[in-house]
């Protein structure tokens, strides 16, 4: 799931190198660096790739803190089918 989320991240933001310089502690915002627009894309990616909806009444800032808590948040989710 890690390196999925390093994928997404890099597309996300147009830069295949950011890969190399992410860590499970990187900060969403600050480390990564992602806009408003960019992170629209991040969680739309997200829902596509992994199959989940991401409830936003259930979504906290403290979830982009770090990839490890973005992954936390995402395995507490509900796999969509359909």
């Amino acid at each position: 799931m890690f390196d999925k989320i390093k994928e997404i991240l890099a597309k996300v933001k147009e830069d295949a190198n950011l890969t190399d310089t992410l860590h499970p502690n990187s900060d969403l915002i600050n480390d990564v660096g992602l806009d408003s627009l960019q992170m629209i894309g991040f969680i739309l990616e997200v829902e596509e790739t992994f199959l989940v909806e991401i409830d936003y009444e259930n979504f906290d800032l403290e979830h982009l803190n770090s990839i490890e808590a973005f992954m936390s948040f995402l395995n507490r989710l509900e796999p969509q089918h359909g």
